[in-house]
């Protein structure tokens, strides 16, 4: 089968669909549930109601399905896809210093394609329409390229690191020379394919930045209105390396250095005390909270449900391939639910609560709630099909109970990004899926016997 890429986004612009028969689940301000039909017109949703009259619109049945906004996760790593299982049971120090970091320094350009193809495909076969990822020190416009090529949403950041022992030599950094290539990479990218690829600076925490970067990304993040994403308090032994190297603890150091604010997306945030719990509120930093990781690298349980009382605004990603060995959403917003029912008892994140963290809450980490995250008219189409007639997803009397404890990844039948079909019927149809895996196979072993990693 041939894949046209943007020749095929091209052909399609001006297409329009009909989502018919659905249980709309729109995540707008009420968390309204509509019955009926969706229209998508010129890449935006032009109408939501019942009996909609599209005579020249391509019809999508929905029935059995709930029709919701594409999951946004707002921590990734796409460069690690093909890390899969070569990085398990370690804590997270050692997994960067023993599998990580030699694995990433011995990237391609051809075996970064090969992960960011990988894991974009699993992305959208999950529901996962938008991603915020950090990538490694090199080769960050191969994830970008194709980013373009798949019609996938996603804001991308080049991981800067100028400091750190054991970091592999292909990983070091000069500090000048980080940021001017993460400030380049910006300037070519940034708001290209209409404004679906997007671009951040990505320091990797801190512990691995000097002070002196980290001071410059975050002046040059407000002079090019980009966003920043970085680790931080994710791991007990992260916390106490950067205390005794500055004496604060790492929200107090971040803040020091202009490293928070709502352009700013913390990833994991999970050893915090209260005193930087209030200071993430105070700066309405994000926080990008990882389930599924935290628990794989035995990190600990972020303190969710206390930060949502606070205020702080707290949205869902799987971290990488390479410590949580799956990259969907449904995974997630499940284990995020039932773990802080656990801690707090079942009433806490109720349901509809964590599709809004996979949903509109990731679009306002990454400030384009405005676009996209809800189904309501004038919004950028990134909408999904989930069908709810499974055996484990039946009987379904509430739709949002059912796509956050019930269904699974090969329930998301169709995806639209941008007004334009990139899976239907679970067919993708900007990426030749078994090409993919078996270009993703032979990288991946490749890149394992440069970074002399054993199976």
């Amino acid at each position: 089968m041939a894949f046209a890429g943007n020749d095929l986004f091209q052909s399609i612009m001006n297409k329009s669909f009909l989502i018919r028969n659905g249980t709309m689940v729109t995540m707008d301000s009420n968390d309204s549930i509509v019955r009926g039909d969706l229209l998508i017109r010129d890449g935006r949703i032009a109408a939501i109601g019942s009996g909609i009259d599209a005579a020249d619109a391509d019809i999508i049945e929905a029935e059995n399905c709930a029709v919701l906004p594409g999951f946004i996760q707002t921590h990734i790593h796409l460069c690690q896809t093909i890390f899969r299982g070569s990085a398990d049971d370690l804590a997270l120090i050692d997994w960067l210093k023993k599998r990580v970091w030699p694995m990433e320094a011995a990237h391609t350009a051809t075996s970064i394609r090969a992960s960011a193809q990988l894991g974009i495909a699993e992305l959208i076969k999950g529901g996962t329409t938008c991603a915020l990822t950090m990538e490694t020190v090199q080769h960050t416009e191969e994830v970008l390229r194709v980013v373009s090529e798949t019609g996938f949403r996603a804001t991308v950041g080049k991981c800067m690191m100028d400091k750190g022992d054991e970091v592999p030599k292909a990983l070091q950094e000069e500090t000048a020379a980080s940021v001017r290539e993460s400030v380049a990479i910006i300037e070519k990218w940034h708001g290209q394919a209409q404004g679906r690829i997007r671009c951040c600076f990505a320091p990797r925490f801190a512990i691995s930045c000097t002070s002196d970067l980290l001071r410059q990304v975050s002046e040059l993040a407000r002079k090019h209105r980009v966003m920043i994403h970085t680790h931080a308090s994710e791991n007990r032994n992260e916390c106490e390396i950067v205390e005794r190297e500055t004496g604060v603890r790492n929200i107090d150091y971040l803040n020091s250095l202009g490293i928070v604010g709502p352009h700013v997306v913390l990833a994991h945030c999970i050893h915090l005390d209260n005193a930087e719990m209030e200071t993430l509120a105070g700066t309405k930093t994000n926080v990008s909270h990882c389930p599924s990781s935290n628990l794989k690298l035995g990190s600990g349980i972020a303190r969710v449900t206390e930060m949502l009382a606070r205020g702080i605004a707290v949205s869902l990603g799987a971290d990488g391939a390479a410590c949580n060995n799956r990259l969907d959403m449904l995974t997630e917003m499940r284990t995020a639910a039932l773990l802080q029912k656990a801690l707090h008892g079942p009433e806490v994140l109720p349901a509809t609560r964590a599709l809004r963290m996979a949903t509109i809450d990731g679009a306002k980490a990454l400030g384009l709630e405005h676009e996209i995250g809800s189904l309501e008219a004038g919004k950028r189409a990134d909408v999904i099909v989930v069908g709810l007639n499974q055996m484990h997803s039946t009987p379904a009397p509430d739709p949002v109970s059912a796509l956050v404890y019930s269904t699974q990844p090969d329930d998301v039948r169709t995806m639209i990004i941008d007004g334009r079909i990139v899976m239907r019927e679970r067919e993708l149809l900007t990426i030749d899926e078994a090409s993919v895996v078996e270009s993703a196979n032979r990288e991946a072993l490749a890149l394992r016997k440069r970074a002399a990693i054993s199976s």
